[in-house]
């Protein structure tokens, strides 16, 4: 938890994004190290926790992460918490709360809210178009014989 503590410190100090910082851990060893590079990298996406991911995943050459713990100086934002699951990691350890940052101007609670409205009650219109069409690449997926699951 410190070198996430310290990434997120010295990376904000640096002017390079907003005061987070997360690892990747298996067996004590850090698999990859990430911090918020949202400004600087001008990726909305760029969040420690998704960097760490990303890092750790090429150091291991695999997109899941069964048997690694996240460190993270936050708890997780909703977009973070699902990359988490979907790299399957075993826990999430976490120094500030959502309620922290909140007090800081980084508030994820309208977030938090949002995804779990109706798609018609939420604040960003999704339509939905061609179906029909995009369900012939979702069954040439299930006869493909040589997929790999994830």
């Amino acid at each position: 938890m410190r070198r996430a503590i310290e990434l997120s410190r010295s990376h904000m100090q640096a002017g390079e994004g907003g005061p987070f910082g997360a690892v990747v851990v298996r067996d004590g060893l850090i698999l990859g190290e990430g911090w918020n590079r949202v400004t600087s990298a001008h990726d909305p996406t760029a969040h420690a926790e998704i960097t760490a991911i990303r890092e750790a995943c090429r150091n291991l050459g695999s997109f899941e992460l069964r048997g690694c713990e996240l460190f993270t100086s936050c708890e997780p934002c909703p977009m973070c918490l699902a990359a988490i699951y979907w790299a399957r990691l075993d826990r999430i350890w976490f120094a500030n709360t959502r309620a922290d940052a909140a007090d800081i101007q980084f508030d994820d609670a309208w977030l938090y809210r949002e995804v779990a409205l109706p798609l018609e009650e939420r604040s960003l219109p999704a339509v939905q178009l061609m179906r029909d069409e995009a369900l012939t690449v979702f069954q040439a997926w299930e006869a493909k014989p040589d997929k790999i699951r994830y």
